[in-house]
């Protein structure tokens, strides 16, 4: 993976996030002087467009300041030229963008900190522009069952006894819960997330799918008693920004199903809020879910206020989900115990893991 060769200083950082507002405030306006005509079919809500491209630039350009991490960035980039193409804007206006906020940044932050921020930008430009709109390596799915085409289908139809029907005939067979869930439901919800980014799914039928799949995995799992407690306990959610939780949801559905006491938070956790939890519960094992990597500030605020409140006796860490499987050394930079590429995965590495010592933490 590529790298930048210095990491912003916490200082450095916090001026960074202080100018971001009128960063992006500065370049609409400079982008709708010089390039005002290919926003002008969408009205009003082009400049807000706008706006939040200039946003994300700068959401997915805090790993780069913090983690000295490129590659996230650069296929962010990938991801929004294919976006913008579907617009009729071309890709070198992002190369361009790029540009002018590392001039802005160069021009509002003192010293070696302004010139590192607008290096690690033009570093991402080129990047980008030397690839084009070659994809990065995914990591591979688990293998799709036949059911997966016909379960997507009543997904996107809204068809929620269709996909109850075909999650029982699998149950019936005699194929795993998890297993279900790894090999129907994962794939099937993965394409319509690529269905979404490609504006061939709708958002009310990506968030229908979701329900649906929600209310599967609940009626699924009430038809599966858990194997006696093991006496051991994992708090699982998704970090601060990340709401994209079904994922999670089947690492603690074969967290029970194994015999863990298990603690599901959910999407968008504060780590506040996280912490403040653990400290609560005392679980042996804490699972973090990260969906892109512009959410890695938020691991490194969970980590850090865990190791600062509970030092040698917190517990152990484990990170996975999308950001994680695609972008491998995230989790070696982030400082977890363990990272895991899906749920049954997550079972065995935390079995792991706990097993090597890590111990509930004990009274704050």
């Amino acid at each position: 993976m590529r790298t930048t060769q210095n990491n912003l200083s916490a200082e450095g950082l916090q001026r960074f996030r202080s100018l971001e507002a009128g960063g992006i405030d500065a370049l609409t306006e400079r982008f709708y002087r010089a390039h005002g005509a290919a926003y002008a079919p969408f009205g009003p809500r082009g400049r807000e467009t706008c706006r939040e491209d200039l946003a994300y630039h700068l959401e997915f350009l805090r790993p780069v300041l913090e983690f000295g991490l490129l590659e996230p960035m650069v296929e962010y980039l990938r991801w929004l030229g294919s976006e913008l193409a579907a617009r009729s804007i071309p890709a070198a206006d992002i190369g361009q963008s790029l540009d002018w906020l590392a001039e802005f940044f160069e021009t509002h932050m003192a010293g070696a900190d302004g010139a590192l921020v607008g290096a690690a930008l033009r570093a991402a430009a080129a990047e980008f522009l030397r690839t084009g709109d070659a994809p990065q390596a995914k990591a591979p799915l688990p293998d799709a069952w036949p059911e997966t085409a016909p379960f997507q289908a009543a997904l996107l139809a809204g068809r929620q006894r269709d996909a109850l029907d075909i999650m029982n005939r699998c149950l019936e067979g005699g194929r795993g819960f998890v297993d279900f869930e790894m090999h129907v439901i994962q794939p099937a919800m993965y394409r319509i997330g690529e269905l979404w980014q490609a504006n061939q799914v709708s958002v009310a039928q990506e968030h229908m799918a979701t329900a649906i799949v929600q209310a599967v995995m609940t009626v699924g799992l009430l038809h599966l008693p858990p194997l006696p407690l093991n006496g051991k306990r994992v708090l699982l959610a998704c970090v601060e920004g990340n709401h994209h939780a079904v994922g999670l949801r089947m690492v603690a559905d074969a967290f029970l199903l194994s015999g863990w006491d298990v603690q599901f938070l959910g999407p968008n956790v504060p780590p506040a809020s996280l912490i403040g939890q653990v400290a609560e519960w005392k679980p042996h094992l804490v699972g973090l879910s990260v969906s892109f990597a512009h959410q890695m500030p938020a691991v490194k605020t969970v980590i850090s206020g865990l190791q600062k409140r509970f030092g040698a006796g917190r517990p152990a860490l484990m990170i996975g989900g999308l950001a994680i499987n695609n972008f491998v050394p995230l989790g070696g930079v982030l400082g977890a115990d363990a990272q895991s590429a899906d749920a049954l995965t997550a079972v065995a590495e935390a079995d792991r893991v706990v097993s090597l010592g890590a111990n509930a933490p004990g009274q704050a």
